[in-house]
């Protein structure tokens, strides 16, 4: 049994430290982004972003014209006054990037969400202006 890789779909491999990261994302809150892509038939960790970065280096780490997975933790006040957090799943397939590449990034999506357990909002987007930062705090509330 591999247990350093689990398997997304069709044969696509997903590395240990993307599951990693990704909890300590989730439990610890000490890093605000991060940023996967696909490399070699496995979704491995591109970017990690530090806890003091915004919305607007984690847009700005995008690539223009290829596809990547991310996960954003949202912090944001609701009407009623609380501080909450929200851990997006984002999968960015600019209209730029080749065909083949948005194929294998749809392709495998699914399965590479389910590794990491406990995403609460997804969104899918071509460009930059449907991740907006206005878009993210209405997706959030």
């Amino acid at each position: 049994m591999n247990v350093g890789l689990g398997q997304a779909a069709s044969g696509m491999a997903v590395s240990d430290e993307c599951k990693l990261k990704f909890l300590e994302l989730k439990a610890k809150r000490n890093h605000r982004y991060i940023i996967f892509k696909i490399e070699i038939q496995q979704v491995v960790v591109e970017k990690v972003g530090t806890k003091e970065e915004t919305y607007d280096d984690f847009a700005a780490s995008l690539p223009a014209d290829e596809c990547r997975y991310a996960v954003f933790d949202f912090d944001f006040t609701t009407v009623e006054n609380c501080q909450k957090s929200k851990i997006f799943f984002i999968a960015w397939s600019p209209d730029t990037s080749k065909v083949r590449m948005k194929m294998v990034y749809a392709s495998s999506k699914d399965r590479f969400k389910r590794e990491l357990d406990g995403t609460q909002v997804e969104l899918q987007a071509t460009d930059p202006s449907e991740i907006s930062l206005d878009i993210i705090k209405s997706r959030a509330l």
